[in-house]
């Protein structure tokens, strides 16, 4: 079938024109780099200084990009989105913190998560970070293969139990839990514990996803490896696609430590890759179940092709579409009208909490030719359709 990601009309249906012209204001604002600049520099500053701003932020980027700061807030919505055919992902965007307590809370949070969105039918999936319920050095320690203190076995398999009840929550809920990408440097480690989970949780339906960021050069090499691996093994193999988060950080530790870069040459070669194991991942949808996580229309458009031209159904049981909760609506209700399974990333938590993801967003979006362009000219070009007579 054919599906347009022009129609603003679809896209925007939820949103009052007050909402619309708040995102109008919102995305302009973005466009200027200078401003984003200072924002993203004073922001954090200002809340750690107690200053009287989060008004401000809860009625721009919080309101926009944000679920709410408890999950009563967040479940308003999660119930518009309900009315227009897309689920949630849920994210409690906290960052992490160091400590055995912190890492325990962390994960009590995770399994607390898990059983509302199992309350919910709406809400398939939570979110997890590894360095959530783990110290950010110890996976550096193991990645590096180097040997651990008697002290330091321990911690690890304190990890370990905090992931196995995670994904026993899962399970016995009926909810599937996506575990993050991180930098490189601890990735090989966190891909190593996921795929132990699918091994033991992903038997007889895909409970446990691993996140995999295509714009890295040696993604797709490493999707068929874990492929095999779940052929080889019995398991299903959960699969969240990405283009990726790290790039900036990872070409800076790449030049400062000497060693090549991970990082694709160009955007060109990332599209490419993605656009592969999409191809990859729909010819072998017994095995793997997938989420497109991705706001490049071309990708969604060509997932749609791959699916009809296997002859599966749009919404197939194992493929899931996904973007970012206040962006690419064009995308994501445009998906949802055409039937197919498709939810937003919604994260929640206390404003100061979550302002280091609101910064991410407002960096991101900085760019007038990228995303902040797009998303400006179908807000305007929706707000010009209402006026019409």
């Amino acid at each position: 079938m054919e599906i347009s990601f022009d129609n603003t009309e679809i896209a925007f249906a939820y949103k009052s024109d007050k909402a619309l012209k708040k995102a109008r204001f919102l995305f302009s604002s973005m466009g200027s780099g200078l401003l984003v600049k200072l924002g993203t520099r004073i922001t954090p500053w200002a809340i750690r200084s107690g200053l009287p701003i989060k008004g401000l932020i809860r009625d721009t980027l919080f309101e926009q990009f944000v679920g709410g700061e408890t999950l009563e807030e967040t479940d308003k919505v999660c119930d518009l989105l309900t009315r227009y055919g897309v689920e949630v992902i849920l994210d409690y965007g906290v960052e992490g913190k160091d400590g055995e307590a912190h890492f325990d809370h962390a994960a009590e949070e995770f399994i607390r998560l898990i059983r509302y969105a199992g309350s919910r039918a709406h809400v398939p999936f939570i979110s997890i970070k590894v360095t959530g319920i783990a110290r950010f050095g110890l996976l550096e320690k193991m990645d590096a293969r180097l040997p651990l203190s008697g002290e330091e076995r321990a911690e690890w398999s304190r990890v370990h139990v905090r992931m196995e009840e995670i994904c026993n929550a899962a399970r016995e809920n009926h909810v599937g839990v996506l575990v993050d990408a991180e930098e490189t440097w601890i990735q090989d480690t966190v891909d190593s514990l996921t795929i132990m989970m699918m091994e033991r949780y992903n038997q007889h339906r895909p409970v446990v996803y691993n996140t995999i960021q295509m714009y890295r050069q040696d993604r797709l090499g490493f999707l068929k490896d874990c492929e095999a691996q779940a052929k080889a093994r019995g398991f299903l193999l959960g699969v969240k696609l990405v283009r990726g988060a790290y790039m900036e950080k990872e070409r800076k530790r790449a030049a400062a430590m000497h060693y090549p870069s991970p990082i694709q040459p160009n955007k060109e070669a990332a599209d490419r890759d993605y656009n592969l194991a999409l191809e990859f991942c729909i010819a072998h949808l017994d095995r793997i179940s997938l989420i497109v996580a991705s706001h490049n229309e071309q990708s969604n458009l060509l997932a749609i092709r791959y699916l009809e031209a296997a002859g599966h159904p749009l919404n197939h049981p194992h493929i899931h579409f996904s973007q970012l909760y206040g962006m690419s609506d064009n995308i994501t209700f445009n998906l949802a009208l055409a039937g197919c399974s498709v939810s937003k990333y919604l994260p929640f938590g206390p404003i100061q909490e979550v302002v280091p993801y609101l910064m991410r967003r407002a960096q991101e979006n900085s760019s007038v030719s990228g995303q902040t362009g797009r998303e400006l000219g179908l807000i305007q070009k929706e707000l010009r359709r209402r006026q019409k007579p």
